[in-house]
């Protein structure tokens, strides 16, 4: 990109930013959704020609009754098996897991951190933290759980023996810096081999520019001094990443926008090569492997821009990730990504809500197939369940959290016995 339209961009923005704050006009544009309250925000609902009554998924805020868990409408392949392994934690999303075997359960609009204590046969659930604004990100180190909420980041320290009793937990939300805008602002933190503490900054709008120094990022803080640098940019909100067991390259998924149509641009599953660090993803002139923005249009949208390693499907809502390091599973399975489809709202038919396996190629794309399934009624146009984060355990299972049931299910393995004469 020239130095002379990066410049225009960012004088783009501020103009933007000081029409905004003087309440000046915007362009004429098509509806504008409801959800969509950022000024900058450049949607157009008559360009997309979709449904404008197109609304996001509310989640139960109550306990779903175990019976009810749509277990039974599972599909996986041969071998595999599906138990439900945890429940009665309304908006369960990420998971994480203590050094003793404890694990932690963020959400988003509930509010809340759940603590679930495996038994053996059965499973402790209690909330120990709620009352949070989208307490989505969290993270284990050095025995404490680090809380990333949209406007605070909080340390519990020796959480898991103070389960019962939770402490006062340490603020470190001016260490951190993060921005605090709503839209898109829930975290998924992880540690990488490098020590280092990795956090996602989304982008507080469906389509706008930003200032990619305060937004669209993925940032890598260093624990030392809390100082960080972006090794990602362009992304509009990923909230999945995990490194390739082999490569150490980071993947993360990145969720398409809304409002340009039913087809997409479709979610991406993304790689940093290495030497990369700090590139260019698109956001917001190029969406999936080189689809120009219709409603922000520059010229050469795609130069320079790292294009996705896989399409996730259209408005698939694609989630927590995590590369299969196990032993339980078939060899095939080993170094793939398991990724979690929440699935659509910003589409008339809906699509995802289910966990998809991709398979990484040497050359540096992936290749995405069907994994668990069922949990979407095709013809009927409804779903079952919104699956958000994919854990693997120590015995090599795999546990998948379902935002809409709040529940955790276990996934494992043993392989079909051969039939006789065979």
């Amino acid at each position: 990109m020239s130095p002379n339209l990066r410049c225009s961009k960012r004088l783009a923005v501020a103009a933007l930013v000081v029409s905004a704050a003087l309440g000046l006009a915007f362009p004429a544009q098509a509806q504008r959704p409801s959800s969509q309250v950022n000024p900058l925000d450049r949607s157009d609902l008559g360009r997309s020609k979709q449904d404008p009554n197109l609304k996001g998924i509310p989640v139960p805020p109550t306990v779903t009754a175990v019976e009810k868990l749509p277990l039974d409408k599972i599909k996986l392949p041969r071998g595999f098996s599906a138990e439900v392994w945890a429940h009665s934690m309304p908006g369960a999303r990420t998971m994480i897991q203590g050094p003793k075997g404890t694990y932690f359960i963020g959400t988003r609009t509930i509010g809340r951190v759940y603590a679930v204590i495996d038994k053996g046969a059965s499973r402790e659930t209690k909330t120990i933290i709620q009352g949070l604004t989208q307490p989505n990100g969290l993270l284990i180190r050095d025995g404490a759980l680090y809380v990333f909420a949209i406007n605070k980041v909080l340390r519990y320290d020796n959480i898991e023996e103070r389960v019962e009793a939770v402490p006062q937990p340490v603020d470190l939300t001016e260490k951190f810096n993060l921005p605090t805008e709503v839209q898109h602002g829930w975290k998924y933190v992880k540690a990488g081999p490098d020590g280092k503490i990795y956090v996602p900054v989304g982008v507080p709008c469906n389509i706008c520019e930003i200032n990619p120094g305060t937004h669209g990022h993925l940032r890598r803080y260093d624990p030392k001094d809390w100082t960080y640098e972006i090794v990602a940019r362009g992304i509009r909100n990923t909230v999945g990443f995990d490194w390739h067991p082999v490569t150490k390259e980071l993947w993360f998924t990145d969720n398409g926008r809304d409002w340009a149509g039913d087809s997409g641009p479709e979610d991406e599953l993304n790689r940093i090569p290495k030497g990369k660090e700090g590139a260019d993803f698109g956001f917001p002139y190029c969406h999936a492997q080189g689809i120009p923005d219709p409603d922000i249009k520059v010229p050469t949208p795609c130069a320079n821009v790292i294009t996705a390693a896989a399409l996730m499907g259209p408005h698939a809502a694609a989630l927590g990730m995590t590369f299969y390091t196990g032993s339980m599973f078939p060899p095939a399975y080993k170094n793939t990504a398991f990724i979690a489809r929440h699935g659509s709202w910003n589409r008339s038919k809906r699509f995802g809500y289910d966990i998809v396996a991709a398979r990484p190629r040497g050359d540096g794309k992936a290749v995405v197939e069907p994994f668990l399934t069922g949990w979407l009624d095709e013809a009927a146009n409804k779903f079952l369940a919104r699956p958000s984060d994919v854990f693997q355990m120590k015995d090599g299972a795999i546990l998948v959290s379902d935002e809409f049931g709040g529940a955790l299910y276990r996934i494992s393995y043993k392989a079909p016995e051969k039939t006789a004469g065979r």
